[in-house]
């Protein structure tokens, strides 16, 4: 490897690297390998022995005597998680889901030597039982649009020269040799990039106001702190892609005047942190990173700050107090970040997918982001979509898109032919969208007008089996756990609502419970010191909003209208149906249920202890749940 020094070498290292992909890709024989095999490498699928997969694939490869024309390597996140491990060959177009370290074999001898695609491996469409042999053709993946994703499941994430390939640090290159910092900050506000971890803040906007803030130093931090229960987009793209994080942050230490930037990720991402030191490592050896970058004179280093998990150290005050070696505590705003931030110098807080973003944007414009997405929300977001929903994975759509496209489209609609009945976005500072609300466009705007937000991008899909109130009172447990406890209301606050909802799910809730719920909702949200606390009650609001039924039904008839708060289930016995054959009686673990031989059995409710045993081996479906 030789440090590439000037904009004008990084060109001629992509134009040199990029055939060698190309090849590979496309399958031209005469320069590296005709078949490429990859095999996806992020957290899920790595759990799933994804790299005895390419352990197995290359000893098959050798034992077959096909080095010179066929590799294996492994990739970042495919995005479908639901059907990990994925191995995808080139140039072939086909996708296999669910591949196991055994299935190697298969795959060389069958489709690499044989030419006959390996069908058992083939995904097949959940609401039409098609089977789909290639990518393009999934339904996964017909309506995304991968800017942030890019690359993930295309490169080999441990390998900077395919990162260079696929037009990697080109961006960096063009705004240190042709653009001056302010043309770098004109070209992010052209763009209508906002960041991406939950505020929706302009991003060109917040580094022109870090960029006008004189000082002897200044810092660029990337958000890796992702807390959001079943959020995984931004490990994801650390774990796939770690070079367009450093990249991103390198432009924005450039646009800004800062040499110094931070990483802040949470210590149980293992995976991320090892591909993010290996990026950096070859970014420091090319340089792309540290003194001198690509002989501009601009100098810019970064380092990887790791944190405890703490969910409130999401808020850009509390993790600048968490870097500085302080109590993870959220401060009063104003000043802001960019005007006194970490060390009391101005400080630029992106998150991941937010700097994801960035050297696209700087290669190819503003412009060119600013035709996707609407008119106030641009470009594209990156959401986890996970629940009770057929293809559980990352997306990557265009802003705008309706939430029915996402959910039924994308997401194949839910498990088992389930009824839909909510979707919940933002996090735990989000809120519950019922089916009414299906065909709203995902904006920012538009998810705060129907009581919900963006959030950093999850999305929870839940069916008619789920209760609403067990729903919000499941976020106020998480945080409740997560309070930092700097400020009254959210310390105490939350933990009144969260043991309001305790009672009202136990069956002993009131009335008068609901209208405090509804009280300390409001105040909680006008009094809280952070957006963290001010936002924690959003849960309850929404379901409360669009699901009052079942909180009546909680309170007034002691009943779970979905079934699934054990205190309020009853198992009940058809005197009609009920034949006196005992099964029920013989099988209850505790005894609550007598009767006599052919004649009609009663359940103690006192004793139940709501097992469901009873109703799963009754024959004649005489035992029902209510």
């Amino acid at each position: 490897m030789t440090r590439i020094n000037t904009y004008q070498e990084l060109v001629e290292a992509h134009i040199r690297l990029r055939p060698l992909l190309d090849n590979r890709l496309q399958g031209d024989g005469n320069t590296g390998a005709s078949q490429l095999i990859l095999v996806c490498g992020g957290t899920g699928c790595h759990a799933a022995r994804s790299q005895a997969i390419v352990t197995n694939l290359h000893d098959r490869i050798a034992e077959a005597g096909l080095e010179e024309t066929v590799s294996a390597s492994i990739s970042g996140c495919f995005g479908f998680c639901e059907k990990g491990p994925v191995v995808k060959v080139f140039p072939d177009d086909v996708f296999y889901v669910e591949v196991t370290p055994e299935d190697a074999a298969d795959i060389i001898d069958d489709h690499i030597v044989g030419g006959q695609v390996v069908e058992r491996l083939l995904y097949r469409e959940p609401q039409s039982d098609t089977t789909v042999m290639t990518q393009h053709e999934m339904g996964f993946y017909k309506k995304q649009q991968r800017i942030a994703l890019r690359n993930c499941g295309v490169i080999n994430p441990e390998d900077i020269r395919e990162y260079i390939a696929h037009e990697g640090y080109l961006g960096l290159g063009k705004a240190l040799a042709e653009m001056t910092p302010e043309e770098v900050i004109e070209e992010i506000k052209r763009s209508g990039l906002r960041g991406r971890g939950g505020g929706g803040f302009l991003t060109g906007l917040k580094w022109e106001l870090a960029s006008r803030y004189a000082a002897d130093e200044k810092f660029i931090i990337c958000n890796a702190d992702e807390g959001d229960p079943g959020a995984f987009m931004d490990r994801a793209i650390m774990e796939g892609d770690a070079h367009a994080v450093l990249e991103g942050m390198a432009i924005a230490g450039y646009a800004v005047g800062a040499n110094m930037g931070y990483i802040y990720i949470r210590a149980e991402y293992p995976l991320a942190i090892h591909r993010l030191e290996i990026a950096m490592r070859e970014a420091l050896e090319w340089g792309f990173i540290g003194k001198n970058i690509l002989g501009s004179g601009f100098d810019f280093d970064v380092e990887i700050k790791f944190g405890a998990g703490a969910f409130v150290c999401g808020e850009e005050t509390a993790l600048i107090h968490s870097i500085e070696g302080e109590r993870g505590e959220p401060t009063n705003k104003p000043p802001y970040p960019a005007q006194s931030g970490l060390w009391g110098k101005p400080t630029v807080i992106n998150n991941v997918e937010t700097l994801a973003n960035i050297a696209r944007i700087t290669l190819l414009g503003g412009d060119w982001y600013g035709q996707f997405g609407t008119e106030l929300s641009k470009g594209t977001k990156v959401f986890a979509l996970a629940g009770q929903i057929n293809n559980v994975g990352l997306v990557e759509v265009p802003m705008g898109i309706p939430l029915r496209e996402i959910i039924y489209d994308i997401g194949g609609g839910l498990r088992d032919g389930a009824e839909f009945k909510a979707v919940q976005t933002g996090g735990p500072s989000g809120g519950c969208i019922p089916a009414a609300f299906l065909d709203t466009r995902i904006d920012y705007e538009s998810l705060k007008e129907i009581g919900s937000m963006m959030g950093s991008g999850g999305m929870i899909v839940m069916s008619d089996a789920t209760c609403m109130v067990n729903i919000a009172k499941f976020y106020l447990e998480f945080t409740v756990e997560e309070s930092c406890g700097r400020c009254t209301p959210c310390r105490i606050g939350n933990k009144r609502m969260l043991e309001i909802l305790e009672r009202v799910t136990d069956g002993r809730g009131t009335e008068r419970d609901l209208d405090e719920l509804k009280d300390l909702s409001q105040i909680i949200m006008d009094t809280s010191l952070c957006g963290l606390g001010q936002t924690a009650p959003n849960p309850v609001i929404s379901t409360m909003q669009y699901f009052w039924d079942e909180y009546e039904a909680h309170v007034n008839d002691k009943r779970c209208p979905a079934g699934t708060c054990a205190n309020l289930i009853r198992y009940l016995i058809d005197e009609v149906a009920c034949k006196g054959c005992t099964a029920c009686a013989r099988v209850c673990p505790v005894n609550a249920i007598t009767g006599k031989v052919k004649e009609l059995h009663i359940i103690d409710q006192n004793t139940c202890i709501k097992c469901g045993v009873c109703m799963e081996k009754c024959r004649f479906g005489a035992i029902s749940r209510n």
